[in-house]
């Protein structure tokens, strides 16, 4: 999944174990894309990619605004954002280790 990003030029990968916080994914990949397309852009490249793994996304949301397209894959979630968005909404600060 990290290279199916990356692939994009996605900005700020992180990856978050929350298998022992969450009962719905067990890790969550969170990045940043440089413009609403650049989002969209990289949300569809991981379904596609996905697709072609054999792996069907199910869920996808936030595709017509661009702003934060988020891709369930199950067992992982990915969250991609524009700068301003993922520094409004601090998902890193909200699933850390420490937030209780």
């Amino acid at each position: 999944m990290i290279d199916f990003v990356d692939d994009l030029k996605a900005k700020n990968i992180t990856v978050i174990d929350v298998s022992k916080r969450s009962t719905i994914t067990d890790t969550m990949i969170i990045c940043t894309g440089t413009s609403k397309t650049h989002v969209r852009s990289i949300g569809e490249h991981v379904i596609v990619s996905a697709k072609n793994a054999g792996v069907q996304p199910l869920g996808v949301e936030g595709r017509d605004s661009s702003e934060w397209v988020l891709v369930d894959l199950g067992s992982v979630i990915l969250h991609v954002m524009q700068e301003q968005t993922r520094d409004y909404y601090e998902l890193e600060k909200l699933w850390s280790e420490h937030s209780v």
